[in-house]
């Protein structure tokens, strides 16, 4: 005969017994992730890690989601590069220049005048052959981390407290670049002195004369307030900035097969999305200097950066190594 006690017992075990057993996709335990990257959350960054998050969560019905380190909170792209690979951080966005501090191949999205407009720029990051190649050439190179595609805010132009108008008017001036073998490269070709700095410090050093000339997105520009340091803004358009996610390999290999799946969606998802806002706000950013004051010098002779700068893509991309020349050759390709 059973007991009032023992039918509670019993009914205590089962309930644990259930209790036990894991909710497929449930929210109610979500595991979560990092996710850093060095600019402030109302940019392409922020709206990249916004989308990613909000996807991810979708996808995986509640059961992994994203927390924001905007706005270099987990240190300069170049930090969280390492962190990444120490497993420190799960997700970052860096600057492909970035990149290359640790695969240096991936400095040949910094040759100059590559891209023959926004539209070839937008179609070359999304393009598929580019990204697998890329993505393979990160794997290829490096331990502790992988990427997850390519994005771009758009061209990077020159700023300073004057106009640039032709190369002639870089000679002798030091301008602060991103610290790749390339830039170094190409601005020591325009005669310029190529001034290596984390991105937090090119505010106070325009200030100070440290550097003369930076060169970034009009957003950039825009949501750093650099304008303050540097009111003119010359469209030279040189270069290209691009980007991507990297991610952790510690913590790709802790997710299940059905896990990396919805991180692979989330990220293919987010890209193009991404790239389009980055447009949008680069151009809605160069209106919006114009209303603070700050001067968009649009005459630029470009043809004057550019007879020195072409003839130096193909031996700085052989320099750099074989996926780095079958990368230029790819973007070439796009129509």
């Amino acid at each position: 005969m059973q007991t009032r006690r023992s039918f509670l017992r019993r009914s205590a075990v089962v309930g644990f017994g259930l209790a036990a057993v894991p909710r497929r996709g449930s929210a109610a335990d979500p595991r979560g992730f990092t996710f850093g990257y060095d600019q402030p959350r109302d940019t392409a960054y922020g709206f990249f890690a916004d989308t990613f998050s909000k996807k991810l969560a979708e996808i995986s019905r509640g059961s992994l989601s994203i927390r924001q380190f905007p706005s270099a909170a987990l240190g300069q792209e170049p930090e969280m590069a390492q962190k990444v690979r120490a497993g420190d951080i799960d997700f970052a966005l860096n600057a492909t220049a970035n990149t290359s501090t640790v695969v240096p191949q991936a400095g040949v999205f910094s040759l100059h005048y590559i891209f023959r407009d926004e539209g070839h720029l937008e179609r070359s990051m999304t393009d598929r052959g580019i990204n697998d190649t890329f993505r393979k050439m990160i794997l290829d190179n490096t331990t502790g981390a992988r990427s997850l595609g390519l994005m771009t805010l758009g061209f990077r132009n020159m700023y300073s407290k004057f106009t640039v108008s032709n190369v002639g008017d870089v000679a002798g001036k030091k301008v602060r670049v991103q610290a790749t073998k390339t830039e170094d490269a190409f601005f020591s070709a325009y005669k310029a002195v190529p001034i290596h700095m984390p991105f937090g410090q090119v505010y106070t050093s325009l200030q100070t004369g440290l550097v003369q000339i930076a060169e970034n997105g009009f957003d950039i520009v825009l949501k750093n307030k650099h304008y303050e340091a540097a009111p003119v803004v010359s469209k030279t358009e040189h270069e290209a900035n691009c980007n991507q996610l990297w991610m952790s390999q510690k913590t790709w290999e802790s997710l299940t097969d059905e896990q990396r799946g919805w991180v692979v969606e989330t990220a293919e998802y987010t890209r193009p999305l991404t790239i389009r806002k980055a447009l949008e706000l680069d151009s809605a950013a160069a209106q919006a200097l114009q209303k603070l004051g700050v001067k968009v010098h649009t005459q630029v002779d470009k043809q004057s950066f550019m007879a020195l700068a072409t003839p130096l893509q193909d031996p700085q991309a052989k320099e750099l190594g074989p996926a780095a020349v079958q990368l230029l050759a790819q973007i070439r390709a796009v129509k």
